[in-house]
């Protein structure tokens, strides 16, 4: 594998030319079975290889579950922020930094599973609430200094969360 399908192992994400309700049900039912996807990829993990990078200079598989659930809380804040303002601008953070943190580099994934579980539980909790409509609701994204609507964001998530799940799975098989 080159180094572009090491950093992209299921492609990039594209948003399609049609967002309607078929799509956002696809999407959360994607982001709804994540928890339970990477708790069954990672559970019988061994700290060894769990300290694994899924590609040369990247984080660690352990990095990478801590990652997940650190991302997604900052999704979540960030639709209930556009659900509640007027075209908010949010605040970025810095999530290789967040990665490079003590507890993220050596913690137990186990805290970070049960995180994720509970957070998109009431995420598509919220989720589900909305209707076809309001995912043409906006915020602003400082750091790429453009409009993005909740559909495209919807999107993002459902293939980030893939997107992770696919360094570990795809790291795991090729070290076996």
């Amino acid at each position: 594998m080159d180094l572009e399908q090491l950093k992209y192992p299921i492609g990039q994400f594209v948003m399609p030319e049609v967002f309607d309700e078929k799509q956002a049900a696809i999407w959360i039912s994607e982001i709804e079975a994540l928890p339970g996807q990477i708790k069954s990829a990672t559970e019988n993990l061994s700290d060894e290889e769990l300290n694994q990078t899924y590609r040369p200079g990247g984080w660690t598989l352990r990095q990478v579950v801590h990652h997940i659930p650190d991302s997604h809380m900052n999704a979540y804040i960030r639709f209930k922020q556009a659900m509640t303002e007027d075209i908010p601008t949010i605040r970025p953070y810095y999530e290789e930094r967040w990665a490079e943190t003590e507890e993220a580099k050596n913690g137990n994934i186990q805290m970070s599973v049960m995180l994720l579980t509970s957070l998109h539980q009431r995420w598509i909790a919220f989720l589900k609430t909305l209707r076809i409509e309001d995912y043409q609701r906006k915020y602003i994204h400082p750091a790429q200094g453009k409009e993005l609507t909740l559909a495209n964001m919807l999107g993002m998530y459902a293939w980030h969360g893939k997107h992770h799940l696919a360094h570990i799975t795809f790291t795991i098989k090729s070290n076996s």
